[in-house]
């Protein structure tokens, strides 16, 4: 099957290759913006609520179950947060559009030896 956007490989490479330089720095200003007014709120509920939890913990044995699951939850959300780090750190996030073009050259490789 044909798609009449692969017709010109040299097209392809052109539609692919994203942004320029001016429009990546103010992308990433804007992300970094919203990670800050998101996160930082975020965050600091979170770790007031951590903290009502390990007052509640110390009292007595009522909220002692509650650590575990709460451990868990820490543990497994830095790992995914690390997983995301490293793939950002080596470049997994850089061109997201070739994939797909890549998949219909394949494709069209695939209909041509059938």
């Amino acid at each position: 099957m044909s798609h009449p956007k692969m017709s010109n490989s040299a097209e392809a490479v052109a539609v692919s290759s994203g942004p320029s330089r001016g429009g990546r720095s103010a992308a990433w200003t804007v992300t970094i913006v919203l990670g800050i007014l998101i996160l930082i709120p975020s965050m600091l509920g979170f770790v007031m609520k951590f903290r009502e939890l390990m007052a509640i913990t110390e009292g007595g044995t009522e909220g002692g179950f509650a650590i575990t699951p709460v451990i868990n939850y820490l543990l497994a959300s830095s790992g995914f947060f690390l997983l995301l780090v490293w793939a950002a750190l080596n470049g997994m996030f850089r061109d997201l559009e070739r994939p797909k073009y890549l998949m219909l050259e394949n494709e069209q490789e695939l209909d041509r030896n059938d």
